[in-house]
This record gives C-alpha cells, sequence and structure tokens, in this order.
C-alpha cells in the first residue's frame, strides 16, 4: 500500500513502473561523490521503499547526471531493464535534452552553433575548451538562442548535442559568455542559492519499454532569476 503523505527528495515530474523524473535542486548531487553527502538517487530509494512499504532493496538507476550546481530534470529507471534501454537512447543521441542559461553577455551571433574540443582536468575537476582537437580531447556540439533579455543578463536555450563533462559551462565561458553564478568558469560573483543559473528545462524521448512520447518540463528554482525575463508564462 502506498503511503501518499511520505514526501519526495524532489519534486516528481514523471513516474510510472520503469522511470521516474525529478526536478532536481541545486544543493542535490546525482550520485554519491567524494563529499559523503546524501545522494539524490539514495533519497529516491528510501522515499520509494517508505511510500510503497517494500519489503525489499529498491533499485535505482542512473542513466544520466546533472552537475551538482545545475537543477532541472533528471532521469531516474527504477528496473534493471529500463535502466539499459534508457542508457541507449541517451548513448544513441534520442533523447531531447534543452536548458536554459542566464549569462550576463550576450553570445554574437545571438544564436548559432558551439563546437569544441574539451579536455578534463580531474585534480581542478574542470573542463576546458579547444579550437582544434588536442591529445585526450573529446568532440563538443550545442546550439544555442537568446530567448529574451534584461537590463543585465540574458536568457539562452540551449539544445545539447553532446554530453560532456562541464560542456555547457565550458563552452559558453570559452566564448566569453559566462554562465551567472558559475565562478569556476569565471562568474564575478556567487548565486545567493549556492548554484548556477543553468537549469534542465525540458526533456523528451521515446519511453523505453512503453513506446509512448514522454515531455517533460521542469518548473525554474524559485531562488533565482528565470521569472524576471517574462511578464506571462515562459516558453517551454
Amino acid at each position: 500500500m502506498k503511503m501518499n503523505n511520505i514526501k519526495p527528495p524532489a519534486t516528481i515530474l514523471y513516474e510510472d513502473n520503469h522511470l521516474m523524473i525529478v526536478n532536481k535542486r541545486v544543493s542535490h548531487i546525482v550520485q554519491g561523490d567524494k563529499t559523503g553527502d546524501a545522494s539524490l538517487d539514495k533519497l529516491l530509494k528510501a522515499f520509494i521503499k517508505e511510500r510503497d512499504n517494500k519489503p525489499g532493496d529498491v533499485f535505482m538507476g542512473i542513466p544520466h547526471r546533472l552537475d551538482r550546481p545545475v537543477s532541472g530534470a533528471v532521469v531516474f529507471a527504477k528496473t534493471s531493464k529500463a535502466l539499459s534501454r534508457m542508457a541507449g537512447l541517451f548513448k544513441e543521441k534520442e533523447v531531447e535534452k534543452i536548458y536554459h542559461a542566464i549569462v550576463e553577455k550576450c553570445p554574437q551571433p545571438e544564436s548559432g552553433t558551439l563546437e569544441h574540443y574539451i579536455t578534463r582536468n580531474t585534480r581542478q575537476n574542470k573542463s576546458y575548451v579547444h579550437n582544434t582537437e588536442v591529445s585526450s580531447s573529446k568532440h563538443a556540439r550545442l546550439h544555442y538562442r537568446k530567448v529574451a533579455s534584461s537590463d543585465r543578463y540574458h536568457l539562452l536555450e540551449i539544445v545539447l548535442e553532446t554530453g560532456r563533462h562541464h560542456q555547457i559551462r565550458a563552452q559558453l565561458s570559452g566564448i566569453g559568455s559566462v554562465i551567472k553564478g558559475d565562478r569556476k568558469y569565471g562568474a564575478r560573483r556567487s548565486n545567493p542559492n549556492g548554484g548556477i543559473s543553468l537549469h534542465a528545462r525540458r526533456i523528451a524521448f521515446v519511453h523505453p519499454v512503453k513506446k509512448e512520447q514522454i515531455e517533460v518540463v521542469a518548473p525554474y528554482p524559485k531562488m533565482d532569476i528565470f521569472p524576471v525575463f517574462f511578464k506571462k508564462d515562459p516558453p517551454v
């Protein structure tokens, strides 16, 4: 029997017997790391175990990740079959991932495609962009367009083609359009919520088991300035 009064650790945007999609907060880590902080996958497992009164272990697979300071839609798999198939969709680029980012300097032109080669420094936990291929680099590609502007900031919509470490953060920084609050990549100051103004806004794919089209839009975090760009409902 499900206990509906149990509060989940993150807002659930979609759930069935195979998948769960939640709206990650900037304070969450998707999977455990060296900090030892409680990870979102473990928190969700504990939530499901209590909510559904499950006697045994709860499966919670991770087919993709978001950086800790990034908010937005994250997909988890509730079965090993769903995990394997969902991971395949990400690998084959059959998942549409749209991000919204707030930057101080608008890219020129205001819409376009960024292609770089990215190297990762694991000691610094930071990625670097290069215009040409270098040793140990990986190709990175994204598309962007300006959606709106305020007096000081610009809202970009980003369609991610490849999924490299810190890709959006590194590529935007590489062209001088640093994401608001992202001190690691050159922002002048931190955000009050401790995160950066990068939000996984929408994710869409064909369900790996049901074969139905799934499209989920993640509401913006309350402690960020995304809503100031819109007088009415924001685009999805």
